[in-house]
This record gives structure tokens, sequence and C-alpha cells, in this order.
């Protein structure tokens, strides 16, 4: 008689919650000992078997504990497998005895809570003593505070995004063929070596502050007596826009960064501000007289998410003083910055006295002139005299050149010309970029998002970090690579709620070239 087993039941019996773990191998492990291994595992394959067979060679009980979903720093579009699936396919396993899902980015704490013999890892680990996140040094560091021992299989091995690009395509047939191309042609090593570069790099970032408000809400309908949209209110959320989440993506790659920006003297929000600003940047504020601190509040209906009406709160009058005191702390503070990065969002703060500060004493000049409804459209790149590299988007740019249907690369030419700048990305949406270098040409680069959620930073985000590229003279095809990259993720999450990360975007840049 042929018995037949439910695996996936004894798959479950081996699932367990991490704490419910710990309080097993308690009871079980005398006289046995404990092997570990951890990953993401998100598409389960022969090298993965092969390394969980040796691991369990080494002792008796095997663990696996499973990164979780919200830590599986690969990009928009991963982990492609969620974590209760991925689980319950290690746990299907006979080699494996238990099988839990991390709480944590890392594995250090949970091998402070299981305390194994053996933590093991795959051989691609063992390159040169560590990964490029540095996260191995740190875990063999609390596995012999534990007692235990850092140990490497040593068999086939094969990249489970590597896999997952070749045979669970996420991206259109055109996008993935360029990533193949790309990825002949660089090192993703190579394309590290300019943000982590960027680390020595002193950054200026000058621009207005904009407080961002969602009033989240749902539609009820037309108003009984006129004509009017009712909405009935849900929830508020407010973030920290404009130059300070600029200044916020800056610092996750440059140790030192500095901030110049206008306040209101009413309403000024600076509590907020100083909360939402990473405490490790320099922080300059100059005071608007008898003005707010500029915000924008956008009413939004939840689901789907869609923009049905925005507000602007601020008064963009000047004076003399306020422009004193802005072009004295720009004469200041210049020189002690290797790369100016402007935002000009065109609500007056960037006069034309302190554009020409600017022009004249920044040592790298990094500009990105905005289109909004506050400003009508005038406010275009053509105000800077002087640029070494530009980041604006295609509509920007047709905006500059007066014309909605001339050849974009005819424009580009002729913006780099006019404002002497040898560097220039063009952002098009889901068309991807548009990249020029005066020494090498054009480049178009594919959007690389999956999942977009909200494009409101997501400009600010590309220009910010292709900047600190740029002052270091990478190869412009990188540039606009790493924009893109930069951009799938900024378009994923929800206004500025949280700036790019430096792990997340090495972890999706490592699993577009494999």
């Amino acid at each position: 008689m042929i018995v037949k087993r439910d695996t996936k039941l004894q798959a479950h019996g081996k699932i367990k919650q991490i704490e419910e773990l710990a309080e097993t191998l308690v009871s079980c492990r005398e006289g046995k000992k404990v092997v570990h291994c951890h990953g993401i595992f998100d598409l389960l394959h022969i090298g993965h078997i092969r390394h969980f067979q040796q691991a369990k060679k080494l002792g008796d009980l095997l663990i696996v504990t499973v990164t979780p979903d919200e830590h599986v720093n690969k990009g928009p579009h991963r982990p492609v497998f969620n974590q209760d699936l991925r689980a319950e396919a290690i746990a299907s396993l006979d080699c494996v005895d238990y099988v839990t899902i991390n709480k944590w980015p890392m594995a250090t704490e949970a091998i402070e809570l299981l305390r194994p013999d053996f933590f093991v890892k795959g051989n691609q680990h063992n390159l040169d003593g560590k990964s490029y996140t540095d996260t191995l040094s740190q875990e063999e560091a609390v596995v012999k505070s534990v007692g235990g021992q850092l140990i490497f299989t040593d068999d086939i091995t094969f990249s489970s995004s590597n896999l997952i690009n070749r045979h669970l395509p996420v991206f259109p047939k055109e996008v993935s063929d360029y990533l193949s191309d790309f990825s002949t042609r660089y090192y993703y090593g190579d394309i590290l070596r300019y943000l982590d570069n960027a680390q020595k790099l002193k950054v200026l970032v000058v621009g207005e502050t904009i407080i961002d408000e969602y009033v989240y809400c749902e539609t009820i309908g037309k108003s009984g007596k006129e004509p009017v949209l009712a909405a009935q209110y849900l929830d508020r959320e407010t973030f920290a826009g404009g130059v300070l989440a600029v200044a916020n993506h800056a610092i996750a790659f440059s140790e030192h960064v500095g901030l110049l920006t206008c306040l209101g003297e009413q309403n000024s929000f600076e509590d907020f501000i100083q909360e939402k600003l990473d405490p490790r940047i320099d922080k300059t504020f100059l005071y608007m007289d008898n003005a707010p601190t500029i915000v924008k509040r956008r009413y939004v209906e939840t689901y789907p998410f869609q923009k049905l009406f925005e507000l602007y709160m601020m008064d963009e009058e000047g004076n003399a003083a306020q422009t004193q005191a802005l072009c004295d702390k720009l004469e200041e503070l210049l020189p002690q910055y290797d790369v100016v990065i402007v935002t000009d969002y065109g609500h007056g703060m960037l006069n034309p006295e302190a554009i020409d500060v600017l022009s004249e004493q920044a040592r790298f000049l990094a500009v990105n002139t905005q289109v909004n409804a506050g400003n009508h459209g005038f406010n275009t790149v053509s105000k800077y005299p002087r640029a070494d590299y530009i980041c604006i988007s295609e509509k920007e740019i047709r905006l500059e050149a007066r014309s909605q249907r001339a050849n974009l690369r005819d424009i580009v030419l002729k913006v780099a010309e006019q404002r002497a700048c040898k560097r220039i990305v063009v952002t098009r949406g889901q068309q991807g970029s548009l990249c020029y270098s005066q020494d090498e040409g054009f480049f178009e680069i594919p959007a690389l998002s999956i999942r977009v959620v909200d494009r409101v930073g997501a400009g600010d985000t590309v220009f910010s970090v292709t900047s600190m590229c740029v002052v270091q003279q990478a190869p412009m095809e990188v540039v606009g690579f790493i924009g893109n990259a930069v951009g799938a993720q900024a378009v994923a999450i929800m206004a500025n709620r949280q700036a790019i990360e430096r792990k997340p975007l090495y972890g999706y840049i490592e699993s577009l070239m494999k």
C-alpha cells in the first residue's frame, strides 16, 4: 500500500514563530549541534538545496531563518514570492528541521536569540571576507559572541536574482535586453564605487522648503444644491518636501551635507522640520518676514489613489534685506563645499542676485528648475547663466525651448550650449531618461519602475543622487542608470515619507545587473 504524505501539513509543522523556535531549541538541543542558515531564498533552487544539505552535515538540527518581505532589499519588484511561500518551500525539504521568518533586517538578532553552534553561509559570500553590505562581519561577531562558528559551504551556486531576471522577468523585453547588455559593459562594483565615493564629498543643498500635506478622503458625490464635489475626511499626513527631502536623500550618501533654505516667519513649521531632517545635516535657516513657510496641501481620494485638488499656502514677496542676507550667507558657505545642489521651485527665494552668486562662486553647480502651478511655467533653467549639471523633466526643457514637438536631442544640445553645461539628464517618466555628455554623446536609459505609488518628489530624488555621481565624472550612462534605479524606488514611496537609503539601493542595483 502506498501512503501519501501531506507535505504541506508537514511543512507547516516545521514553521514556527521565532520566539517559539527559541523555546523549542532550549528543550531539544541538549547533546545536539544546531546549524543555522539565513537568507531571502526568493526562488528556491538546486544551489540552495545543496547548501542546506551540506549545512545539515555539520550538526543535528538545521534551522533556517527567512528574510521578511519588508526587509528584502532587491527593489520594488522583489520578493517575487512572499515570506510565507518562501518559508513553506524550505520547510518541505527533508534536511531542514525548522523554519522561521526573521523579524529584523539582518540575521544578527536571530543569531543572538537562537544561539546556533554553526552559522552557515554560501561560498559566494566568502570572496573577500565580507559582503558588499558589510553585514557578514557583523554576523560573524555575533556568532562568536554566542559561542558559535561561521562556516561556508562549497558547492555549485546560482543567483536567484539572475534566475528571476531570466525566467520570471518583471520588465518588458526591451528593458530586460537593455539590462543584459548594460551588465556586460559595467560591473556592479564599478557602479557602487561612485555611490561609495560620494561619502567624501562636501555637499551644499540650496532651495525652498516645502511642506507637503496629504488630506486623505473618500468622495461622496455631488453636493445636493451646488456643483461641488463632496468628500468625507479620513486622515491627514504631513511630509518634509522640497529642499528638505533633497538634503535627506543626500545625507544617505555623503557624510557632510549642508542645507541653506528659507522658512516663513509665520507658521514656520520649524519644530516639524527639525524633527524630519536627518540630525547629521548642517542646517542654516533664513526667515521671510510676514510670510509663512510654503505649504502645498493635496486632497487625495484614497482608493484608487488619486489627487483631487491642490492648495498652495505661500507669499512670494521678498525684500532687499532678505535678498542681501541670502547672498551674504551663500558667499560664506559656497567655498566650503565641493558640489552645490540647487533645487529651484520658482517661489521667490532664488532671485537674480542669489543666482548670480551661485553661478559665479560655486565650485560645481548642479541645477534643477521646476515648473508648477505656482510659477506658471516661467521658472526655466535659462535663469542660470552657468550650470555644470542640469537635471530637469522633458516638459521643463521643452518649456525652456518653447517647443512641444522639436527633436529632444536638438533641444538638449541647444540648452547645453546656452548654459555652458557639459552634462544634462532629462527625465521622461515611463519613457525613462535621456542623458547627455559633451564628451560621450547621448544615452537613452529605460524606466526601471515596476510599481508607481506617487510621483511627487521622484525628480528631486534622481537629481540629488545623480549630482554626486556627475561631480565625480562618472560615465553618463552610469549616471542615467543610477538615476533610473533611484527613481524606481522613489515612485514606490508615498510623497517624501522616507528618504532613499544606501543599502536597499545597492541591493536593487545588484538584482538588476544579475
